[in-house]
């Protein structure tokens, strides 16, 4: 197939984009590479691959690059609560004004698979899994716009939308802004941390489970489309004490305390019920351990917090 994929050489797409390539698909990227980073690099050698430096909310060029796909990947985002607080605007026109602009442009026979969030569940109810007829309650700015977005690409058809959970792992372009990932590259390299409401959970998926997960939708997308889909690891549901604890199994020294005062502006609290895609054949290849012991080794390169979002 030939695939647009927006935004991709940020934190996804650059794992997503090769395994797209060894797949056999053809694969135009679009992006401004906000944060200067080379991730494709190593995928310039593949003549299937395209890349474009530019604006995913150029009506002009994402028009001309729509021309002749078969599928839209809409990862172009402003990510992450901080992020879209900061930007209000750009999150916006880049995380909803964009999508709606490529629903517009394209043609009702080019699928399109969007990455959304569980975020959107807000606050969720104690010892209740969220699936996906759980009504959604967003908290923070950038929830709604993926909120408003899903509803969009769901009420315009020919669709699958992906609510992931909080992705970690390594990528080429690094995030060291989601949960997993700062909670490790803390333990490595200030080997103490200061939880704030240290009982709030949270779901969890490695990057290429992530990767994984648009394949298969491709790959099943007659008998998948039009539905949203909660993508995460069913046996990772943890709080934030949980997962130090899951980080000190293999960073002995990691110290961790509650404080005493003070909240987490991040009000975030569910766990997630993923058994909807599991029953379309969807197995995760990466255990939660297992991308612990994978950053822990990749913050042996990564020495300073220049990967941060915000």
């Amino acid at each position: 197939m030939k695939i647009l994929v927006t935004g991709g050489a940020g934190y996804i797409g650059s794992i997503l984009v090769p395994t797209l390539l060894k797949k056999g698909h053809e694969v135009i990227v679009v992006d401004n590479f906000l944060y200067n980073q080379t991730s494709l690099l190593d995928c310039c050698h593949d003549e299937k691959l395209t890349v474009i430096r530019g604006d995913a909310r150029d009506k002009e060029l994402i028009s001309k690059c729509l021309k002749d796909v078969d599928a839209v990947f809409p990862l172009a985002c402003i990510v992450s609560m901080p992020a879209c607080a900061k930007k209000p605007v750009e999150a916006r026109t880049i995380n909803f004004d964009a999508i709606k602009m490529i629903l517009e442009l394209r043609s009702k026979d080019q699928i399109i698979i969007f990455p959304t969030t569980n975020s959107g569940y807000g606050i969720g109810q104690k010892g209740i899994y969220c699936t996906e007829e759980t009504p959604l309650n967003p908290v923070s700015l950038y929830g709604r716009l993926k909120v408003e977005a899903e509803k969009i690409v769901l009420e315009a058809g020919n669709c699958i939308t992906l609510r992931l959970a909080t992705v970690f792992g390594i990528s080429p372009r690094m995030r060291l802004d989601l949960l997993v990932n700062d909670f490790t590259y803390r333990a490595v390299t200030d080997r103490f941390l200061v939880l704030f409401e240290s009982h709030f959970k949270r779901n969890y998926i490695h990057i290429r489970d992530v990767a994984k997960a648009f394949i298969h939708c491709l790959e099943n997308f007659d008998k998948m489309k039009d539905e949203p889909y909660n993508v995460g690891l069913s046996d990772a549901n943890l709080s934030k004490w949980e997962l130090c604890e899951e980080i000190k199994k293999q960073v002995p020294d990691f110290y961790f305390v509650e404080a005493e005062v003070g909240e987490d502006p991040d009000k975030r609290d569910y766990i997630v019920s993923n058994e909807k895609i599991e029953a379309t054949g969807f197995k995760h290849d990466y255990s939660l351990q297992q991308g612990i012991a994978e950053l822990i080794k990749g913050y042996q390169v990564i020495r300073i917090n220049q990967f941060s979002n915000i």
